[in-house]
């Protein structure tokens, strides 16, 4: 498929999905920065209440974004009412060229599709699954979620992101293509590859009869049609907590917390105002199993200092988690010169950041 253009008669969606924390707004912000004229629109789809991964898209989008939090695309709505969001984007006064649909990182991919082809809009055409691929947690991941490789196996093109970070990175790439035999591989750092890697990963005619047909159409174990059966999908195995504090946090209390954090706690992002500690900035903050990163930013608006957080996991205990991060409201009205040294250690190079990590 050629690049979209304003004349083309149908909008190409793409669906872009992948784990938790695997790198899919890094991905779309690095897309959004380096699109060459071509205008995309986004719908980002949330798993917790706050919606940080739209906050970090709608600077990059302005108007050409629709925001759905505190839930799974695949579950939240039907086809039909995609429609609706789609209609808002695909109006010919928007002058988009394609459309994103950034899922949860807990969502059912083959379900998004199966939405985008079942879409009535005369305006858009299915443009496509991208699989976006944690390439230093995906042996954990495929270990305790085997229905990655079914995922794999219905996209399209599938990024093998943070390659920097992954110990046998070229193991897990060969392994992914062996996964992905029906879709291109590109590996990626950041999340940064050629933005004509979105336009052309269309799939053909056959291949979307495949995706109707075989790999689309789920079945119960008694034989009985299992489209309206939720139980399978990943997200009903883990629960998110949504954290606001108008109150700054304190440095030393804060990473106690997350240096204590239990195994199940998979995911945590947001923004952390840590007030007289640095008044300058809020940091944003980015956890994916072991890995921990803050990422300093100016405030958009001194005047609305807050702190924003989303934790997903499983078996988590929440109510215990919000009494945890409760207590790590700071009571000091000065600074302690040592305070930020714990946040310090976990600041990456600027240089090098990943636009996922702030946060995704």
């Amino acid at each position: 498929m050629s690049q979209p253009n304003p004349g083309a008669q149908q909008i190409p969606v793409v669906v872009l999905a992948g784990f938790l924390g695997s790198g899919k707004t890094t991905l779309l912000n690095h897309l959004l920065h380096r699109s060459g004229g071509t205008r995309i629109g986004a719908i980002v789809n949330d798993f917790g209440a706050i919606e940080i991964d739209a906050m970090a898209v709608a600077g990059a989008l302005g108007d050409s974004t629709v925001s759905l939090g505190n839930g799974c695309l695949c579950c939240a709505v039907d086809a039909s009412e995609l429609d609706v969001y789609l209609e808002r984007l695909a109006r010919p006064s928007t002058g988009i060229d394609v459309i994103v649909i950034e899922a949860s990182g807990l969502a059912e991919p083959q379900e998004l599709v199966r939405m985008v082809l079942a879409s009535e809009h005369p305006g858009i055409v299915y443009g496509g699954l991208v699989e976006v691929v944690d390439a230093a947690e995906f042996d954990g991941t495929r270990a305790k979620h085997p229905e990655i490789d079914r995922h794999l196996a219905l996209a399209d093109l599938v990024v093998v992101n943070k390659l920097d970070r992954a110990a046998d990175g070229e193991r897990v790439l060969g392994l992914v293509r062996e996964l992905a035999d029906r879709a291109a591989v590109v590996p990626a750092t950041c999340g940064r590859i050629d933005p004509e890697f979105l336009f052309e990963c269309r799939p053909s005619q056959e291949r979307i009869g495949q995706l109707s047909f075989d790999d689309l159409h789920e079945h119960t174990d008694d034989g009985t049609d299992g489209d309206d059966d939720h139980h399978g999908h990943l997200h009903t195995a883990y629960d998110s907590l949504s954290f606001v504090s108008e109150e700054p946090l304190d440095p030393r209390r804060l990473m106690a917390f997350l240096d204590s954090r239990p195994e199940g706690l998979y995911r945590i992002k947001g923004y952390v105002d840590f007030g007289p500690h640095d008044a300058a900035n809020r940091y944003a903050v980015h956890a994916v199993g072991p890995f921990l990163r803050f990422y300093p930013e100016p405030w958009a608006d001194p005047d609305a200092r807050l702190t924003q957080l989303v934790l997903i996991g499983s078996g988590i205990d929440s109510a215990a988690l919000a009494k945890e991060l409760e207590a790590c409201k700071s009571d000091a009205p000065h600074a302690d010169e040592h305070g930020m040294w714990g946040v310090l250690r976990y600041v990456q190079d600027p240089d090098e950041q990943d636009l996922d990590d702030v946060p995704a």
